[in-house]
């Protein structure tokens, strides 16, 4: 079962539009240290809340790492905004995987 320890990365931090290959990678590498904190059984929670466009470039070169590492123990929430949902629908299709989202 999972612990009850969880971070949550709060991706409007980094920014409401979420576009590029090259910022998403950017934004990756810039939560790195945050990510050596994370214990193996600790949720990690990524929150979409005040996102307003979120392409799947981007998505690729944040998340997907995020997924390979982290796989059962990633959360991804508030997720329905129209832009969110479609990059992510595409992602899973795309990457043949099930984003688990809260």
């Amino acid at each position: 079962m999972f612990g009850f320890n969880k971070m949550v990365i709060e991706l409007k931090k980094i920014g409401t539009t979420l576009i590029s290959r090259q910022t998403g990678k950017e934004a990756f590498l810039a939560i790195g240290p945050i990510l050596q904190n994370v214990k193996n059984d600790e949720i990690l929670e990524i929150d979409f809340n005040g996102v307003i466009t979120f392409s799947p470039s981007w998505g690729a070169e944040f998340l997907m790492p995020l997924f390979k590492k982290y796989t059962v123990n990633l959360i991804l929430k508030n997720t329905n905004n129209g832009s969110v949902q479609s990059t992510l629908e595409f992602l899973e299709q795309i990457e043949k995987i099930k984003f688990n989202i809260k």
